[in-house]
């Protein structure tokens, strides 16, 4: 269900409007989908996604969407068909509405790395088979590629478990993170 807080606008005087991004909104939308258009997700996607991470109100209809990222309705559908998958980007629907509105939820991003760090374990068994295919040939150059991808994956496994322990505790505040990375120029603890 739908908080009605979120659907009237929360101050930027943008409210429930259906009309384009500004054009600082736009440019950093624009900046969100080339970061990911580099990850190989379509330069669409990244811009429908930025735009989520930014908007007012933070739940948007399709055709919200499009209006403020002046694109067809479809390639939203195309986009957020892409984003749901991950449960980074949320489809929620009001009573009495045949639409679905979008939105990225505070946690999604870190949700969406434990899931997938959570796979890690899977992906190392995969190349544990990959490497017991290779048998005596896991130790030449064929298995190489194998052996490094297994010890990253078993490295991660091990490791990545504490890192989100820590940003549960808060001991890896986003306020700390964020004050290091305009500060140094680069996350972590200096360096």
């Amino acid at each position: 269900m739908v908080d009605e807080r979120d659907v009237q606008g929360t101050g930027s005087g943008r409210g429930a409007r259906e009309d384009a991004a500004s054009p600082e909104e736009a440019s950093y939308a624009d900046e969100v989908a080339e970061f990911f258009e580099a990850e190989g997700l379509p330069r669409i996607t990244g811009r429908v996604l930025g735009w989520l991470l930014i908007c007012d109100p933070p739940e948007q209809s399709p055709a919200q969407i499009a209006a403020a990222l002046r694109i067809s309705r479809s390639s939203v559908s195309t986009a957020t068909r892409m984003l749901t998958p991950s449960g980074l980007v949320r489809r929620a629907s009001r009573p009495g509405e045949r639409q679905y509105y979008y939105r990225i939820d505070p946690g999604a991003w870190s949700a969406m790395l434990r899931r997938r760090a959570l796979r890690a374990t899977e992906f190392r068994r995969i190349t544990a088979r990959g490497l017991d295919l290779l048998g005596d040939e896991r130790r030449g150059a064929r298995g190489e590629r194998l052996s490094d991808l297994h010890a990253l994956y078993g490295f991660l496994e091990q490791e990545l478990p504490a890192v989100f322990d820590r940003w549960d505790a808060g001991e890896a505040g986003a306020d700390d993170v964020a004050n290091t990375v305009v500060q140094t120029g680069r996350g972590g603890s200096g360096g």
